[in-house]
């Protein structure tokens, strides 16, 4: 029996010693697995899942692009004269990497000091690619000789600063049709949140107003550029790719440069505006704004400073072809076509006009105080009669005028191309005067409408399209500025008047040049032309004063329309010789409407 116990206790006793010492062991192995099990984990996690994002990040160090800005496509007149294109010039470029090498702040000092940009605008202008951005930052365009040989001479002190050839746009003729053909410039911040998604990038270049950014799209092209290789020193190892720019397309105005030229010169430094437009299909041949800009600074950075100094030059950048202002009696034209229209009212109606007359207890006179006696429409179109007119608005009434009015266009915008900067001007009614002036509708309000007086704002190119309704025989046309091959037609739509009303506002346009308030327009250097005059009362300065004519009478090519904003006396002394400047520029000796008429 005790050996037997004995022999089971030793074997006990053995168990308990192996296992005592195989605990260690697992756990070490447990621990060791666990360790490299984790470490394979996160590698299978960076090759897997990282790998990707880990390659594209070592290609940023590596792999740059040497961005090419394509060449904005050309703008030409109808007649294919160059009106705005591109020349070559130098920009300055910087590595994104650049704020992360301790030569930075120098270099950056540098650079502000040799292209008078502030430091903190540079800064601001790299960190927002990013050090991972694959593409260079520009930093200035347009170098002058000067910035270039400084920065030749620093240039072993300017790390990470490229210098690459690029074209910018270019305005052969300054001031020209500045509001018409508008500028470029790099984007704000704003615009490239908003542009981004449509493939813009930090530091485009894009059309800022007029037709440069109307036609945004057709004009900027697409980028190219050069793929490379560089060392750990940024130095370029190799090409690995090259993407060719693609140019723009060219845009043809319909914009004719010698008349732009004469309209610009006729207006001269006055403030206001000149319209010029073919009646039988709104196809606009010059549109001039004063005061005007040179496109071409914006070649350059503008500093803030000047931005706000060209701001309070008369607000250069306001296009007043576009703006709202009282149309005074050109607008006589509509009243003319309420009052046959409606019915109320003969084609061959005679009344009476006076000096004065009493109308819902206020008088209103004629702006000879004398009246011109008995008158008919065409008469009275011819004389200017205010009197005349004041009749007829009562007659009507204030819901018919207004009817008219905005069939004629006014109150809303005109369909042109330029629409971002275009206001669409005010035709009242009961409705706007009882939520604006908490005050109804007057007879007082309709007789101050009748001759263009009043609540009513209307811009010069919307006179214009007025103009062209009796030139083309009862057409609205819509301006437009792109030139292509579709038929009159298409650009107008019928008012469905009546020839008679046609033929009246025909007789007494004609009667303004031939012998009233237009006779300035009577010139043999032109064909027989047609015209109104206007002069409105501008409350806290001097009047504006308005002319706008067409011809040839019988069979109009043109309209002109010229408005001088502020500047007193009357439309027919002061802005019918301009009409006539333009119009001498469009039938200049030699051309086949001159020769068919004299």
């Amino acid at each position: 029996m005790s050996l037997i116990q004995s022999s089971s206790i030793g074997k006990t006793t053995n168990t308990r010693t192996v296992g005592r010492y195989h605990q260690p062991f697992v756990l070490i192995l447990s621990i060791t697995l666990l360790i490299f099990g984790g470490i394979g984990c996160r590698l299978a996690y960076l090759q897997l899942i990282e790998g990707t994002r880990s390659q594209q990040l070592a290609d940023n160090n590596r792999i740059r692009l040497l961005p090419k800005q394509p060449e904005r496509g050309t703008i030409f007149d109808r007649k294919g004269k160059i009106l705005a294109s591109s020349r070559l010039a130098r920009a300055v470029y910087v590595w994104p990497r650049a704020p992360q090498k301790t030569e930075w702040v120098a270099t950056r000092s540098r650079l502000s000091q040799l292209l008078n940009i502030p430091e903190a605008e540079i800064q601001k202008r790299v960190q927002q690619a990013g050090y991972n951005s694959p593409t260079l930052v520009r930093i200035a365009r347009d170098l002058n000789p000067a910035q270039m040989t400084a920065l030749a001479e620093y240039k072993n002190e300017l790390i990470d600063v490229e210098v690459y050839i690029e074209a910018v746009r270019e305005y052969p003729n300054g001031e020209l049709a500045s509001h018409v053909l508008g500028y470029t410039g790099e984007m704000s911040d704003r615009e490239l949140a908003k542009k981004r998604a449509q493939g813009y990038r930090l530091g485009d270049v894009i059309g800022q107003m007029g037709v440069e950014s109307a036609f945004e799209k057709q004009l900027r092209g697409e980028w190219g550029g050069q793929q490379v290789e560089v060392d750990g020193a940024g130095r370029i190892v190799r090409i690995l790719g090259e993407k060719n720019a693609k140019s723009g397309q060219n845009v043809h105005l319909t914009l004719d440069l010698d008349v732009q030229k004469a309209a610009e010169k006729a207006l001269g430094t006055r403030q206001g505006a000149i319209v010029a437009l073919d009646p039988r299909n709104g196809a606009v041949l010059a549109l001039v704004s004063r005061p005007a800009f040179n496109p071409n600074i914006f070649s350059k950075r503008i500093a803030p400073a000047q931005w706000r100094d060209l701001q309070r030059k008369d607000h250069p950048f306001v296009n007043r072809a576009l703006r709202g202002f009282p149309p005074a009696s050109t607008f006589k034209i509509i009243t003319t076509t309420a009052g046959i229209e409606s019915g109320k009212f003969s084609p061959k109606t005679i009344l009476p006009t006076y000096g004065c007359m009493n109308i819902g207890g206020t008088t209103f006179c004629d702006w000879n105080h004398a009246g011109f006696g008995p008158l008919g429409f065409a008469g009275a179109l011819t004389w200017s009669s205010d009197t005349f007119f004041y009749q007829i608005g009562r007659g009507i009434g204030g819901p018919t005028l207004i009817d008219w009015t905005r069939r004629y266009g006014f109150g809303q915008k005109t369909g042109i191309e330029l629409e971002p900067e275009e206001a669409k001007g005010l035709v009242a009614d009961d409705a706007w005067k009882q939520k604006n002036l908490n005050l109804p509708w007057s007879v007082g309000d309709t007789v101050n409408m009748s001759i263009g007086q009043g609540f009513l704002q209307v811009s010069p190119l919307q006179v214009a399209m007025m103009f062209a309704v009796p030139a083309n025989g009862g057409y609205l046309v819509k301006p437009h500025l792109l030139k292509d091959n579709e038929t009159a037609k298409n650009w107008r739509k019928s008012l469905n008047m009546k020839p008679a009303t046609i033929e009246v506002l025909r007789q007494g346009l004609r009667g303004v040049v031939a012998g009233g308030t237009g006779k300035a327009l009577n010139s043999p250097t032109i064909p027989p032309a047609s015209g109104k005059s206007g002069t409105a009362e501008a409350f806290g300065g001097k009047s504006h004063t308005w002319f706008g004519g067409y011809a040839p009478s019988n069979k109009p090519e043109i309209v002109v329309v010229a408005f001088a904003e502020h500047s007193g006396g009357g439309g027919g002394k002061l802005c019918a010789p301009m009409v006539l400047q333009v119009m001498e520029a469009y039938f200049k000796k030699g051309s086949k409407s001159m020769n068919n008429e004299q």
